[in-house]
């Protein structure tokens, strides 16, 4: 399920922005608003949510 606050990737092939990751801002009407960081850069875009696919940002890493 993806909620604001969700780490996403974008997953359309066709899409210049596929398999960039951000953070979901905004949900409304089957479109989500996804932030892109990177270094001296922020964008906001809107995508379909069949574009975006919910990442686990725990994945790798190792309790103590």
């Amino acid at each position: 399920m993806i909620l604001p606050g969700s780490a996403v990737r974008v997953v359309n092939v066709n899409d210049t922005y596929y398999e960039f990751q951000g953070q979901v801002q905004r949900v409304a009407d089957g479109k989500a608003a996804v932030l892109f960081e990177g270094g001296n850069w922020d964008k906001l875009v809107t995508f379909r949510l069949s574009e975006l696919q919910a990442i686990d940002t725990t994945a790798g890493r190792k309790g103590k």
